[in-house]
C-alpha cells in the first residue's frame, strides 16, 4: 500500500475544511452556554445558532425561519416522512425506486400502518419518468418524496417538474438533497417542494448536523419529543459546535461554488475518458438526446467479470479509497438496488464501483488511480484465468 492514501469516496462524507472547524473550536471549548439560558453564555450560543441559520437558509435559497437543524440527513428524512404522513389520514405515499434508505425504510414503515407504498421507476440514466406521476397520483396521495441528485450515480432529477405535477394534485413534496449541496446550485424557491433535506458533512462540514427546510404553510408533527427546541419540532439541547460549522460550510458554497465544480467537473471528465480507455461501462453516463444531468463529482462505473467488492479491496490495499455503492448499505452483498432499478443487469450491477471527487483531489491522483487501476484489473483476470 502506498504511505499516502488518496480518498475518492466523498459522496459518502468529506474532510472537515479547515475554515470550518476554526469556527467550531470556541464552541467546543470555551462558549459552553446552552441555547435555552436567559444568561450572556445561553444568549451567545443562541445568536451562534440563528446565525448558522442564516448561513444554512442562504446557501439554497430559503427564509432562516424554514430551517429546522437535525442531527443529520437520516433524522431530517425521518421528520420529514413520518412527520407530514402524521398529520394525514390512511394515504398513499409516492417515492422514487433509488431513493436512500433513510427514505425507503421510514415509507416502509408506514406501509407496515397500512398506507399504499407506490415506486417511481427511472429510466436507462436513472432519472424519474414524470409520465408516471399523474396516474400515480390520481390514487389519494399525500406525499411525494424524490431526491434531488443520486448518491450513486448523481442522476439529478427533474425536481420542479415533479414539485409542479404533485402541487397540481394537492400532493405534499419532499426531496432528499443531501447529494446535491455543494456540487450543483440548490434552490428551494424554485424547486418549489415543500420540505427539503440537507445534511453538513457532504459540504466539509461537521459530521451530526443537517436540517429540513420547510414550507411554514405544511402541516407536521415532530418525530422527537421533549424541551421544544426547533420550532417544537426537534427537540434537544443544539449541538452548538456542529450547528456553527455547517453554517460556515454553507456560507463557503455560496462563495466558492462555480469554482469548485468547474474545477471538479474537468477532473471527473478526465477520469471517465481513462475508465472508457480501460472498457469500463460508465452507468447513467448520458441520455439518448446527448445530455448529461450528473453530479459533476460522481462517476459509478463497472468492468464485465470483475466483483465489484474484489475490486474495492484490492483497490484499498493500494492506496485508493473507493466505494462499491451507498456508503449507508456498504454490508449488503446485493448489488445496488439504484442500478437495478436502471435495468442492469444483475452480474453487472454486482461490479459497480462508485468515485465521487472533492477539493482534495487532483488530475496527479487521477492519472495513479488509473495506471494502478490497470494493473490491478490485469491481476483479477489472471486470476479468473487461472481458475477457470
Amino acid at each position: 500500500m502506498s504511505h499516502t492514501a488518496i480518498y475518492l469516496d466523498h459522496n459518502a462524507t468529506t474532510a472537515l475544511d479547515a475554515r470550518v472547524l476554526e469556527t467550531m473550536l470556541p464552541f467546543m471549548s470555551q462558549q459552553h452556554g446552552n441555547p435555552t439560558s436567559r444568561h450572556s453564555f445561553g444568549r451567545h450560543a443562541r445568536a451562534a445558532i440563528e446565525r448558522a441559520r442564516e448561513q444554512v437558509a442562504d446557501a439554497v435559497n430559503a427564509h432562516p425561519s424554514q430551517v429546522i437543524f437535525t442531527s443529520g440527513g437520516t433524522e431530517a428524512n425521518n421528520l420529514a416522512i413520518t412527520g407530514i404522513s402524521a398529520c394525514y389520514g390512511i394515504s398513499q405515499i409516492a417515492i422514487s425506486a433509488i431513493e436512500h434508505p433513510c427514505v425507503t425504510r421510514p415509507a416502509l414503515a408506514m406501509k407496515q400502518r397500512g398506507w399504499q407504498l407506490a415506486s417511481l421507476q427511472v429510466d436507462t440514466a436513472g432519472k424519474v419518468e414524470n409520465t408516471q406521476l399523474d396516474a400515480i397520483l390520481n390514487n389519494e396521495t399525500s406525499i411525494v418524496s424524490v431526491m434531488l441528485a443520486n448518491n450513486e450515480t448523481g442522476a439529478i432529477q427533474d425536481i420542479a417538474g415533479i414539485a409542479q405535477i404533485a402541487r397540481n394534485h394537492g400532493v405534499c413534496v419532499h426531496t432528499d438533497a443531501v447529494q446535491a449541496l455543494g456540487k450543483i446550485k440548490v434552490d428551494f424557491a424554485a424547486l418549489g417542494v415543500h420540505a427539503m433535506t440537507l445534511s453538513s458533512h457532504k459540504i466539509n462540514g461537521p459530521q451530526g448536523a443537517g436540517a429540513l427546510i420547510l414550507d411554514k404553510r405544511i402541516d407536521i408533527q415532530p418525530v422527537i419529543y421533549g424541551g421544544g427546541q426547533e420550532r417544537g419540532l426537534r427537540s434537544g439541547t443544539e449541538n452548538i459546535a456542529a450547528i456553527v460549522g455547517f453554517g460556515a460550510a454553507c456560507e463557503l458554497i455560496n462563495t466558492e461554488l462555480l469554482q469548485r465544480t468547474g474545477r471538479i467537473r474537468q477532473l471527473r471528465d478526465h477520469l471517465e475518458t481513462g475508465l472508457k480507455r480501460l472498457g469500463a461501462v460508465i452507468f447513467g453516463a448520458g441520455n439518448v438526446d446527448g445530455s448529461n444531468d450528473r453530479l459533476p463529482n460522481t462517476s459509478f462505473f463497472a468492468f464485465n467479470e470483475i466483483e465489484g467488492e474484489t475490486l474495492v479491496m484490492a483497490l484499498d490495499r493500494k492506496g485508493f479509497a473507493v466505494a462499491s455503492g451507498s456508503a449507508c448499505s456498504s454490508d449488503s452483498s446485493e448489488p445496488s438496488h439504484v442500478l437495478l432499478a436502471m435495468g442492469v443487469e444483475h452480474d453487472l450491477a454486482k461490479g459497480a464501483i462508485r468515485i465521487s471527487l472533492g477539493a482534495g483531489n487532483d488530475a496527479d491522483q487521477i492519472d495513479a488511480f488509473l495506471h494502478t487501476l490497470e494493473g490491478e484489473l490485469a491481476r483479477l483476470r489472471q486470476l479468473t484465468a487461472i481458475a477457470v
